[in-house]
């Protein structure tokens, strides 16, 4: 990474380790960078993360929210005023509750339900079965990432405009060209490859580091 990009990105050293796996991922650095802080916004004002994608990309939706709902480098113990919170509200059981319990970054995968997917696809329009849960669940303040290695994935475009028109912010990632990701959301993370395997395997790292840094912002002490 040059000075610059270093003196402006949080977590320098994730970012170097990917960097070491995959150097070809430097391209996107400015665009993580803004995904990032995009991010850390969201959780800053007490906003939650909405994801979706198809296929692999379902798959990596369900797989980022692990991340951000439970400890995933750190272990995220509950402060002390929140174990309190617990012990007074249940002198039997609080302490097993406080110490079961880790700290969690809101995120929900829109591609987990099932019912509702499958009925909305049939009884109204499958382009809008992330749009319509957007809709339901999304909030000013609240962000969306969306997950399409072509950009061009219907069901998460229709998804990103109904999130800009409610006044979430937008993140994406895709392939090198972008699609229609490109203009559809706020930050567009673009690796530099077009087949789905290439593109899929550098989303992983990507989003890892993402999660990676959130935590530290948010866990780190």
């Amino acid at each position: 990474m040059s000075e610059v990009d270093e003196a402006k990105m949080r977590g320098q050293p994730v970012w170097q380790a990917m960097l070491r796996k995959y150097p070809d991922l430097e391209v996107c650095l400015p665009d993580i960078g803004r995904a990032l802080e995009l991010l850390i916004e969201t959780y800053r004002s007490g906003g939650k993360v909405l994801l979706c994608g198809n296929g692999g990309s379902a798959s990596d939706s369900e797989h980022i929210v692990g991340e951000l709902m439970k400890g995933f480098m750190k272990k995220r113990s509950l402060p002390p005023e929140e174990r309190e919170r617990f012990l007074r509200s249940d002198p039997l059981e609080g302490a097993r509750l406080a110490e079961g319990l880790q700290g969690a970054l809101p995120a929900i995968s829109l591609v987990s339900q099932t019912a509702l997917l499958t009925a909305y696809g049939n009884d109204v329009d499958a382009e809008m079965i992330f749009a319509q849960q957007v809709y339901g669940y999304g909030r000013p303040g609240d962000a969306l990432i969306g997950l399409s290695t072509s950009g061009n994935s219907p069901n998460v475009i229709r998804a990103m405009q109904v999130a800009k028109t409610l006044g979430l912010r937008t993140v994406g990632l895709t392939g090198e060209g972008g699609g229609r990701m490109r203009e559809a959301c706020e930050v567009a993370i673009r690796v530099p490859w077009q087949s789905t395997p290439d593109v899929q395997e550098r989303h992983l790292p990507i989003y890892h580091g993402l999660c990676i840094c959130l935590e530290e912002e948010f866990f780190g002490s």
